[in-house]
């Protein structure tokens, strides 16, 4: 599609029918647009291409399937706001197959399933939520008499693309926790091949959707890491666009919940925070659409690093976090920005000296963070006792 400017759209009466089905403003819709090309780092003149597409483009066909999970990816797409779910569902997306979200039930729900599939078969989207059982074949999760593994096979073999939704999907999340009775697997490991993730514990619904709407917009999903992460969504640690960041930096934690400390929004690296070694986009898009502070580190709350397989739900929440680096985060500008091609992961990393600790400082700071405050304690007790001055020979 043709980049275009979003002025050059402003006599489009397109997007005036497509505002009016999603009841928003002319207005809304153009920074609905807006953001999510900002939000997917796209180039410039990417709003305008996803304004045509939301307002021209057929909606692509959705088959969300449940397996081994609670719900919460669900939960968490319900209390969307822009656009709410009926206005996803119905307006951007065409969600052909949904357990939870369907009225009907039994052979109903099937029937509707595999004449989506077949009325839309290779442009289809698959949205798993769940891990999926493997062991003894499978038979701990079954669907309409077929088993998990079948079910995903059989939808997974004419999809134009598959999105694991959720870490229970992405790696197996809490149900595959030892000892996994069930052998519950992601849906990468079942089908033997890389899908798209959107990981978390439930993920954010605006990853979700920037997700479909990319793929409506240019016919192909977005860039991902070597995880299968959308790179827009999850390039970047929560540690480097923590609200508490500078406390981080200036060494202020907090080490009890409800101390002064932990009242005071001090960083919660000790309370076992894994910030620093989880990515994500929690501490910049937030959470719920309740407004500021609505995402768990915010509300005083440790994160707990459920978009990161081997940390969430693996790793104690008590645990330190490892610290992957000590940039600074995204928001602080370079010395020149690169118009309409987003930011390397490196990219503020020049600014270290000016708002980073430096490299002989950082060194005995990071030295420390890993002492709990009983240990720190115990060993300034010791380094007391072995600084004792030596005697004078007279």
């Amino acid at each position: 599609m043709t980049m275009e400017n979003l002025i050059a759209l402003e006599t489009d009466a397109r997007l005036d029918a497509a505002a009016k089905r999603l009841s928003m403003s002319r207005r809304e819709l153009l920074q609905f647009c807006a953001s999510l090309a900002t939000t997917l780092g796209l180039a410039e003149g990417a709003d305008a291409a996803i304004a045509q597409a939301v307002a021209t483009k057929k909606r692509p066909s959705v088959i969300w399937l449940h397996f081994q999970e609670c719900t919460g990816c669900t939960e968490s797409l319900l209390r969307a706001e822009h656009p709410t779910l009926d206005k996803l569902i119905l307006d951007v997306i065409s969600l052909d197959y949904h357990e939870t979200l369907f009225a009907a039930a039994g052979h109903q729900v099937e029937a509707a399933r595999k004449q989506a599939m077949t009325d839309h078969k290779g442009k289809y989207i698959l949205v798993v939520e769940g891990a999926i059982p493997t062991k003894d074949g499978g038979i701990y999760c079954k669907i309409g008499g077929k088993t998990a593994i079948e079910l995903l096979k059989e939808c997974a073999a004419d999809a134009a693309a598959v999105i694991a939704i959720g870490s229970c999907a992405s790696w197996g999340g809490m149900p595959s926790t030892d000892p996994n009775p069930t052998g519950a697997s992601s849906v990468a490991q079942v089908l033997g091949k890389p899908v798209v993730t959107i990981p978390g514990c439930p993920p954010n619904p605006y990853n979700f959707l920037s997700t479909v709407v990319h793929f409506l917009t240019f016919g192909k999903l977005p860039a991902v890491d070597q995880l299968g992460r959308p790179k827009f969504a999850y390039s970047r640690l929560i540690h480097e666009n923590c609200e508490r960041r500078a406390h981080f930096d200036a060494g202020r934690f907090a080490m009890e919940f409800g101390d002064d400390g932990h009242r005071q929004g001090f960083c919660l690296y000790k309370l076992g925070c894994k910030g620093p070694e989880t990515y994500a986009n929690c501490s910049v898009i937030l959470f719920g659409d309740a407004g500021a502070g609505t995402w768990p580190v915010a509300c005083g709350h440790p994160c707990i690093g459920c978009t990161e397989k081997g940390i969430g739900f693996q790793k104690p929440i008590h645990a330190l976090a490892k610290l992957k680096n000590l940039e600074p985060g995204a928001f602080l500008p370079r010395i020149v920005e690169e118009k309409g091609v987003g930011a390397s992961l490196g990219a503020a990393a020049v600014l270290a000296a000016v708002v980073g600790v430096g490299v002989g400082a950082g060194a005995k700071f990071t030295k420390n963070l890993g002492l709990s405050h009983a240990a720190e304690e115990m060993e300034k007790a010791r380094a007391s006792t072995q600084a004792t001055p030596k005697s004078t020979e007279v």
